[in-house]
């Protein structure tokens, strides 16, 4: 299992907190930056780590901003991308249940540490449930062909 993490200058304190969380549990993580807290545009970002996600297969993403409103608005404008916000253990784990997320997205600024673990917790060990949700999932990744 491979993770790409990427953030902005607003969330770069949780980064290495997410990093060592997925490494010890040995998931390969590939940190796509900022590698400090200067100012950047999160869109930037997100476009990076979603397209790494979209190119390997199999593979997941983290987004980190402020709030994870940006990230994951910006992320699903790449083509074959669900990426979820998620503000506690229950949205993560439908995000993977119900709608197969490959990107999980969250705030800085409005979880804690250990919202942030629980979170990924349920992220890493939910799989899609499939049946009626891989349908709605396809409906989904139709609209991107108009």
């Amino acid at each position: 299992m491979k993770f790409y993490i990427a953030t902005d200058h607003a969330g770069i304190a949780y980064k290495d907190f997410v990093k060592d969380l997925l490494t010890n549990k040995g998931i390969e993580v590939e940190d796509l930056g900022p590698y400090n807290t200067d100012r950047v545009d999160y869109p930037d970002y997100a476009e990076k780590c979603a397209k790494a996600v979209r190119e390997d297969a199999g593979s997941f993403g983290i987004l980190i901003c402020g709030t994870g409103i940006g990230m994951s608005i910006a992320a699903n404008k790449v083509k074959g991308i669900r990426a979820a916000l998620c503000h506690d253990a229950y949205t993560a784990t439908m995000a993977r249940a119900h709608n197969e997320a490959q990107i999980l997205c969250f705030g800085q600024r409005v979880l804690g540490l250990g919202t942030v673990e629980s979170v990924i917790e349920a992220f890493l060990t939910t799989q899609p449930e499939g049946g009626r949700h891989s349908k709605r999932v396809e409906k989904i990744m139709k609209i991107e062909e108009n």
